[in-house]
Formats: structure tokens, C-alpha cells, sequence
């Protein structure tokens, strides 16, 4: 049996394995030599002959390395599954998460492209995070993990691509987090970068988003099983904070048009409040409360959160440089930017205020606003229109 009779999905890259790349370390942005260091990663087609087809994508906030296919346990997993609906859910649920744009054919075409995605430092997914064991003592870091900077995540990817032999790259891509990495590569890598496209993202992050970011890791803190980040090995983990923060972030990333949408004041399977602190009596407290157990049950780590988080607070393109667009100058990668009209996590004005400073530093550049009422999540729900610009870009500019 094939992939594409186990799963019903076209186009399929099939099986993919994690891969870790180990080295020394590296200079963080503070001043501290970190080390050693694992990356997790994933790799998907083949490096063409002078390595000039190489593409990688940088994950959102919560996201990984594994950006397509399935791995074997996961394909085993499905094919066990006897119930129908269930099956489907675990074809969704279990393949990478941008399945739907990088295989053969797609916009990210593995047929002609080497793409390449990687687990952020601080992550919990097989990179060297808070959650990983310090040589010096035998337990986990926790909160003794060193502050690191969304430089220094860039820092890290760049070691893997030297590591895998790539001294300039095709495209980097990146949505929301991710695009954030994107523009810190064209930055400090200047030389290194040819497309560079950016998705639902910002240059420096708005006060209102900092304020949500503090909320939710006060939440994660002042869980009473935190133990000061020192929860690893324990019975009780700080699943009630990490399920707020998790209910923080959906809120973000949805708009009111869809919020209103989709579940307005409706109740949850009855007709009448039961006036009760015991029971969850609206959809939309339904909704929040599903996303954060889910959360939780990915095991993704309270600490990394943390971290992820405040990386993404100190986190501003402009860096060392007077502005945005002396910042921009050196680099001579070309950029594909795009927004979503109901974004109000990193809305428009923020996406154009990056684009005209690319503009202003002389460079070529695509900008395009998506209309739609799925806000920030049109990054991954926004499929047919997101994969026609991606296609069409890559396409006009893929001269490999």
C-alpha cells in the first residue's frame, strides 16, 4: 500500500526521519559562549549538484522541524486506525504542518528544491532547550537555560546550513515567528539569502503583543506546579498555565469577524445558562479550553514557551543600525511580503512599515494583502491563495 491509498493526499513526500546535527556552540547575543548544541531537523528532495536549490522554512511560535510527510510510526499509526473519521483526523492531525505546500508540484517543489526546516533553539522538539540535559550537572536546565535572542536562533540555523554544505541559500520562508527569522537573516546574512519571502509578520514586535506575551508567561509562572521551572521528573507539570498561555495565543490569532462567525454568544449543547463556575457553557470557551489540552497534550514545554516568547519581545530587525532601512541595505535577497486584511497580531500597517523600508534601501520588492476573516491563523488556513503567490513567485524568480 502507498502513501497516497494510506492517507488520500496527493503528492505526498512519503516518510521522513529527524536527523540531529550536533556542534560546540555558539557567541549568544549576551555575551555568553553556549554549548554544546543538538538541532533537530528535517530535509525533503534532494541538493542539486552546486547546492543552489536549497530552501529553508523557519516555523511558527510552537511549531518544528517536521514540515511534511509522515514519519513511520506516525503512517503505522494510521494505517492501525480502523474508524474512518478517526483516520482522517490522524491524516490531518500527524503529517507536517505545511504538508500542503512543500512535496512534488507544490510550491515548494521537491522534485527541483532541497528544502530544509529546523527546530529553534530553546525548543522542545530535539534542539538543545531549557527541557535538555546540562552536561555540567546531569538534570535539565529549566530557568538556568541562558536568555537568547531571535539572532541567535539564526545563528544556529546557519551552522546547520554550513553544516549541510549550503553557503548561500535559494529562499528563506518564514510566517508569523518565522518571518521574523526571515528578516534577521537577510540582516546579518546578507550575502547569503536570494528570496527571502515574509508571511503575516513584523519588523519589532507591538507593545500590545508584548503585553499578551507577559500575561501568558505570568500565567505559565504562577502555575503552582512550576517549581520555579524545575517541573521536569515531576508528577504534576504546569498544564493549567501552559493551557492559558496557549488560550492567550488562539486568541490572537483569530479576528472578531471569525470569532463572531463562527461561534458568537452560542451556547455549548444546551439553550439556557446554567448559571454554574462547574460546567463550560459557550463555544467559544470550548473552543479555548480544547486548544489548550491539546496543547499540553503535544507535551510541548512550559519553559520553552517561556523562552520562544521572550525572544520574540526583544526581537527588532533594525537591530544596531539608525533605521529599518540601513538595516536592509546590505542584503541582496529579493522579498515577497504578505499580509492578512484581519490580522490584528501583526497587522497591515506593520507589514507596510517593513516594506517601505526595504523600499526605501533600494530593494526589490513583492507586497501583497490577503482579504480574509480567518485573521492571523490565514497563514496556515489560507491554502489556494497563499500557495498560488508562493507558486507564482518562486516560479518568476526560481532561475536555478
Amino acid at each position: 500500500m502507498n502513501i497516497e491509498e494510506i492517507t488520500g493526499k496527493k503528492n505526498n513526500i512519503g516518510i521522513v526521519e529527524q536527523k540531529i546535527f550536533s556542534f560546540e556552540g555558539i557567541t549568544l547575543d549576551s555575551g555568553i559562549f553556549f554549548g554544546p548544541i543538538d538541532v533537530a531537523y528535517e530535509t525533503y528532495g534532494k541538493l542539486n549538484e552546486d547546492h543552489s536549490n536549497a530552501i529553508l522554512v523557519c516555523h511558527a511560535l510552537t511549531g518544528d522541524e517536521h514540515l511534511a510527510g509522515y514519519h513511520k510510526e506516525d503512517l503505522d499509526a494510521i494505517i492501525a486506525e480502523q474508524d474512518p473519521i478517526q483516520k482522517k483526523r490522524l491524516v490531518r492531525k500527524l503529517a507536517g504542518w505545511w504538508d500542503d505546500m512543500i512535496g512534488p508540484g507544490k510550491p515548494f517543489d521537491t522534485d527541483k528544491y532541497f528544502v530544509i526546516g529546523s527546530n529553534v533553539l530553546t525548543g522542545c522538539h530535539g534542539t538543545t532547550g531549557p527541557s535538555s540535559i546540562d552536561p555540567k550537572t546531569g538534570k535539565p536546565y529549566g530557568l538556568r537555560f541562558p536568555i537568547v535572542t531571535m539572532c541567535d536562533m539564526v545563528k544556529v540555523q546557519k551552522k546547520l546550513c554550513e553544516h549541510l554544505g549550503i553557503e548561500k541559500l535559494f529562499c528563506v520562508v518564514g510566517g508569523s515567528y518565522g518571518g521574523m527569522h526571515v528578516l534577521d537573516w537577510t540582516v546579518h546574512y546578507p550575502d547569503c539569502v536570494e528570496l527571502a519571502i515574509i508571511i503575516a509578520s513584523t519588523a519589532q514586535v507591538s507593545p500590545q503583543a508584548m503585553a499578551f506575551d507577559e500575561i501568558s508567561r505570568r500565567a505559565i509562572m504562577n502555575d503552582p506546579y512550576f517549581n520555579h521551572g524545575d517541573y521536569y521528573g515531576q508528577d504534576k507539570q504546569p498544564n493549567y498555565g501552559t493551557q492559558t498561555a496557549r488560550m492567550i495565543g488562539h486568541m490572537q490569532y483569530l479576528s472578531p469577524e471569525a470569532m463572531q462567525l463562527k461561534w458568537g454568544r452560542k451556547l455549548q449543547d444546551k439553550d439556557k445558562p446554567d448559571y454554574s463556575w462547574d460546567c463550560v457553557e459557550y463555544e467559544v470557551e470550548s473552543y479555548l479550553n480544547y486548544q489548550g489540552k491539546i496543547f499540553t497534550e503535544r507535551k510541548f514545554d512550559a519553559n520553552s514557551y517561556l523562552y520562544i516568547t521572550k525572544a520574540m519581545d526583544y526581537f527588532d530587525a533594525k537591530h544596531d543600525f539608525s533605521s529599518l532601512a540601513k538595516a536592509f541595505k546590505a542584503t541582496k535577497a529579493k522579498f515577497l511580503c504578505i499580509s492578512f486584511s484581519t490580522d490584528w497580531l501583526f497587522p497591515t500597517p506593520e507589514v507596510k512599515s517593513f516594506v517601505k523600508a526595504l523600499r526605501r534601501a533600494g530593494k526589490d520588492v513583492a507586497y501583497t494583502e490577503i482579504e480574509t476573516d480567518k485573521g492571523h491563523d490565514a497563514f496556515l488556513l489560507e491554502f489556494d491563495t497563499l500557495s498560488k503567490l508562493v507558486k507564482n513567485y518562486i516560479e518568476k524568480n526560481g532561475d536555478i
